[in-house]
């Protein structure tokens, strides 16, 4: 703060009394403050006088250095230190890259269909084959962002069975899987440890097939291996640092194929058939990984 302390002396010439009078101004040039004050001549009035002239320099020297010190005290607290606040630490981030190793079980249904192609020739019937399996896989898959892709090979034994009365003959037409493949590339989303993936490739399937002739005697085909296509979906996640586990879903699209009959004890041709249908399977995946660790991002 600035500001001009004017004072001036008086004395009265009848009298004899003697006065002041004072006037504070800023530097604007309008009055702050204004003291006007008569003194007696007498001593105590003079007294009184020296008393008052004290207190008003008294109150300009206040004033004064109130005026120096409050501008460093303010520069002072305007000088203050900028710290950069620490940046909170990302979430870690799962890679689902590298090599993967893994067993699997699951059930699964088909559906078998005998067309008689020698004898009479017409639709014998279809019947249903159900049963477990189970078995291993190996991929490798890589991650780039949140795109997932890989490649996936599983087999597995099984034991798929079904059977129905031919509609033509009368003999027990009976069906199993014993075992199939699946090679497969994949591609999926992953939020984190959770993944999301679609696949589809080639199948094979070890299909035999027996008919149980109605004196008893057994006609049976030679192994037959049959190839196909499979599509399927996913849902994997991870429950610990390498380990994962999925619920998988893969159709089976089966060849159709023409099958010969012969007996079982004398090798006679019995009969000829053309087989069709196709297989469902839903499984529990277990997979351990090697590289694509997880990472922290900051």
């Amino acid at each position: 703060m600035q500001f001009m302390l004017d004072c001036g002396f008086w004395e009265t010439a009848s009298a004899g009394k003697l006065g002041y009078d004072c006037h504070q101004t800023g530097v604007d040039g309008r009055s702050i403050d204004r003291w006007d004050r008569t003194l007696l001549s007498n001593r105590s009035e003079r007294r009184s006088w020296s008393r008052e002239m004290k207190r008003i320099l008294l109150g300009a020297i206040a004033l004064l250095a109130w005026g120096v010190v409050s501008p460093a005290v303010a520069a002072d607290l305007s000088a203050r230190t900028y710290t950069k606040a620490p940046e909170a630490m990302m979430p870690a981030i799962y890679d689902w890259s590298g090599v993967y190793v893994g067993f699997n079980g699951g059930w699964g249904t088909a559906n078998r269909c005998w067309d008689q192609t020698a004898l009479v020739i017409g639709a014998e019937g279809c019947h249903s084959t159900s049963g477990g399996f189970a078995g291993a896989q190996a991929g490798y898959r890589w991650q780039t962002g949140a795109w997932v892709w890989g490649f996936d090979a599983q087999g597995d034994w099984a034991s798929l069975t079904g059977s129905n009365v031919s509609l033509i003959t009368g003999n027990t037409n009976r069906s199993r899987i014993d075992a199939f493949g699946l090679f497969t590339g994949q591609v999926g989303y992953a939020w984190n440890t959770v993944l999301l993936y679609f696949k589809g490739g080639g199948a094979v399937v070890a299909d035999r097939n027996d008919i149980l002739l109605t004196n008893g005697a057994l006609a049976t085909a030679a192994g037959d291996n049959r190839w196909g296509g499979t599509v399927g979906a996913g849902l994997e996640f991870s429950f610990a640092p390498n380990w994962s586990a999925a619920f998988e879903y893969n159709h089976l699209f089966i060849a159709n194929n023409n099958t010969t009959f012969s007996d079982t004890i004398g090798g006679a041709f019995v009969s000829s058939d053309r087989l069709r249908g196709d297989a469902d399977l839903v499984s529990v995946r277990v997979n351990y990984r090697w590289g694509g660790p997880v990472v922290a991002k900051y």
